[in-house]
């Protein structure tokens, strides 16, 4: 029920002082403990000075004087917090502990305490303000009913009201120290003259005020008798998903005092409840003038809460749990990739390894502090038209959280942070920019090879080390960055050039490619049957705005989202066995890398096997990596390697057609040599050759042919391989 005004002229906040005060030593509530009340307990502590913030619940008021209170406090919550804070005056208990000889202060109260009350002056100058005997803070923590606004909503008829809003922190000031009650010494008189200050700026006093002392005497402002508050500056934004396309994202400022100071950092995601107030204009000279009737805005922060910016604060309905229990295990993995972006036609081992992407892999910490990231990168090249922004669009839509920019639009400190200088205070200040923002998400970066070689590099420490650190301006830092970066870039010669090595086409810096788990190059190839197929697909989604029928019904983006922040709440191991299989394929890697000159094999390499394959084990829901897993990312490995080299490889076929047989036979030779057995598991052999890209149709015809040709034989049920030589 909203308060009119005639029953605001009607109150009585003597009678409303004395109600609050009645609630906060008789409100009974669940955590009662020894017979004692839950806020007279907590007043307790506050006496003791066990702790600073007096919170008052909104759903307590509602309970103990009913909801029109409630209501009051919402809608007037300004006027209502000093009521408040009146009547915590009155019934804050004395000290059960020994507070011991006490600080500066309590000196200084004591004394002042002893002359006001010889004094027994009246004089307002004189009289000891409150706020001045105060160490604590009452804050309103609105009622759990109450949902966050969008930033969006928030408009001139909130002002004075108690809102909760969500956005992302953009901008965080220094912590400085505010004036609350100013106290003066008169010259002439010797007493000291009190002068409450409620706003950012005042005006201090230069004579003395008070009739009874001498009415003229100068006064000079006591530091040390001055009470000052923790006073700091946060800008939130809009969250990325809440911005209409084409708009610029809404901000509010937030003003934190006291033990709400340092309760946030840029990039975190936090919900802010607290009163929205306008900023008075005092300046009735040329600044009033060009003001207006305009004024800025501004929320003072009653409570500020940290969201876990993990996938595990991820809370599905019911039904969506159902949904999440039934397709476990249902060949998810398939149907979740096909699932992204079907009204693009083909593009399927992509589509995998960019589902690979949201999942991601576990974050290792090691005990003496050091990291090694979980989160995949990877970079999508190709010819024009082959739908890598459509991809990239896609992902930030369906990601949880996400960030979506372009490289010819972003610089250096466009994507790190930024040292700017706040308008108000005139200070340096941090400003994060996309990759911080994308903490714990997916920062996608558009037109990558358009980018300032300058700027490129900003992002080196990110996609590794995950973090930003800046040393701008005096000011030196590091801020977190865990996020995946997904690039798309063009050629370097706009459409890939079949007669350059892939590192002319590519025309990136090593550093950077080898931070890339994945390389995809996505060519346009002429091909008959492909450009039909590829025709058919383009003109049924013209013609019914939808994409072909799948062999299943496609997965929204809705569950694809609950099923990522369900899978990404387990932490998959690497057995002891899985391990060794690891190890020894890394080797041949290796080996085979010194075959191949165009062929970069690292330590790199090895983690990024590590990371798809935890990433396939979560899909699976499964805290355990098998081989399996191994096998599928060391095949999207290969897949992603030779998109890169089949275009030259294409141009050197003409000359010599690449044997598949003979490579297939090479790779059994070569592990049963390893063994040093004379027959090997068939299941096992498929696997390796499977992951050096061949197919199970290469494997089969190199089984045949070598069989016939007396090579082997193969076991009635086909499980074994048996050289006839070690017969």
């Amino acid at each position: 029920m909203a308060t009119t005004s005639a029953d605001v002229q009607t109150t009585d906040y003597n009678d409303t002082v004395e109600k609050l005060k009645e609630f906060i030593e008789n409100f009974d509530a669940d955590d009662v403990v020894d017979g004692e009340q839950k806020y007279m307990k907590l007043l307790q502590d506050v006496a003791n000075r066990k702790r600073r913030l007096v919170e008052i619940e909104l759903d307590d008021i509602a309970a103990g004087l009913g909801n029109e209170m409630a209501e009051r406090i919402r809608e007037n919550t300004h006027r209502y917090k000093q009521l408040l804070e009146r009547a915590v005056d009155e019934c804050l208990p004395h000290p059960t502990d020994d507070l011991g000889r006490g600080d500066i202060a309590d000196v200084l109260m004591a004394s002042r305490s002893m002359h006001a009350n010889d004094d027994g002056t009246t004089d307002p100058a004189q009289r000891l303000p409150a706020r001045l005997k105060r160490r604590w803070q009452v804050v309103i923590i609105p009622e759990s009913k109450q949902k966050h606004m969008p930033l969006r909503a928030i408009k001139a008829a909130n002002i004075g009201k108690l809102v909760a809003v969500k956005g992302i922190v953009t901008r965080v000031s220094e912590v400085k120290a505010q004036i609350c009650v100013a106290t003066y010494t008169c010259e002439q008189g010797g007493w000291e003259i009190y002068q409450e200050v409620n706003e950012r700026t005042f005006m201090p006093l230069l004579r003395c005020p008070v009739q009874s002392c001498c009415g003229v005497g100068r006064l000079h402002l006591q530091t040390r008798g001055c009470k000052f508050d923790k006073f700091q500056e946060v800008k939130i934004q809009e969250e990325a998903d809440q911005v209409p396309v084409g708009h610029v994202p809404r901000s509010l400022t937030l003003h934190l005092y006291g033990d709400l100071t340092r309760s946030c950092s840029a990039g975190d995601v936090v919900t802010a409840s607290g009163i929205f107030l306008p900023v008075p204009i005092r300046d009735t000279g040329y600044t009033g003038m060009r003001a207006g009737l305009i004024t800025d805005t501004f929320l003072e922060a009653m409570c500020v809460e940290k969201h876990k910016k993990t996938y595990t604060d991820f809370t599905p309905t019911e039904e969506m749990q159902q949904q999440i229990e039934d397709a476990a295990g249902d060949d998810l993995y398939r149907k979740m990739a096909q699932s992204i972006a079907p009204e693009i036609f083909g593009h399927e081992d992509v589509k995998k390894a960019l589902l690979l992407l949201m999942v991601g892999g576990g974050t290792r910490e090691m005990p003496d502090g050091m990291k090694i990231r979980g989160d995949i990168n990877i970079c999508l090249m190709g010819d024009p038209g082959v739908a890598k922004s459509q991809l990239l669009k896609h992902i930030a839509s369906v990601s949880p959280r996400a960030v979506y920019t372009t490289g010819k639009g972003s610089s250096g400190v466009g994507l790190t942070a930024a040292v700017v200088r706040d308008t108000s205070t005139g200070e340096l200040v941090l400003e994060g920019g996309a990759l911080v923002l994308a903490d714990m998400g997916i920062c996608c970066i558009d037109e990558f090879d358009k980018m300032e070689e300058s700027d490129r590099t900003a992002i080196h420490e990110v996609m590794e080390q995950q973090t930003v650190s800046i040393a701008k301006a005096g000011i030196t830092t590091t801020l977190n960055a865990r996020t995946s970066v997904l690039a798309a870039a063009n050629p370097a010669y706009s459409r890939y050039n079949p007669y350059k090595t892939p590192e002319e086409n590519i025309n990136l810096p090593a550093a950077l490619l080898s931070r890339f788990d994945l390389l995809w190059l996505i060519l346009d190839r002429v091909d008959k049957d492909s450009d039909e197929r590829l025709a058919n697909h383009v003109t049924y989604v013209h013609r019914y705005s939808t994409h072909p029928p799948l062999e299943f019904e496609a997965l929204d983006s809705a569950f694809m989202r609950a099923m990522i922040s369900h899978a990404r709440q387990y932490e998959p191991s690497v057995p002891a066995d899985v391990s060794e299989y690891i190890v020894d394929e890394y080797v041949a890697m290796r080996k085979h890398a010194l075959e191949e000159p165009d062929r970069f094999v690292s330590a790199r390499t090895l983690l990024a096997i590590l990371r798809l394959s935890q990433a396939l084990a979560r899909l699976r829901c499964s805290n355990e990596v098998n081989r399996d897993d191994i096998i599928e990312a060391r095949r999207l490995m290969e897949v992603s390697r030779s998109s890169i080299t089949a275009a030259l490889e294409d141009q050197q076929s003409r000359r010599a057609q690449k044997d598949t047989v003979s490579a297939v036979y090479r790779i059994i030779v070569d592990y049963a040599k390893v063994l040093n057995v004379p027959a090997v598991k068939m299941a096992d052999v498929l696997g390796k050759v499977l992951s050096r890209g061949l197919t199970r149709e290469d494997f089969q015809n190199c089984i045949d042919e070598y069989k016939d040709l007396g090579v082997w034989f193969v076991s009635d049920d086909k499980a074994w391989i048996r050289f006839v030589d070690k017969v």
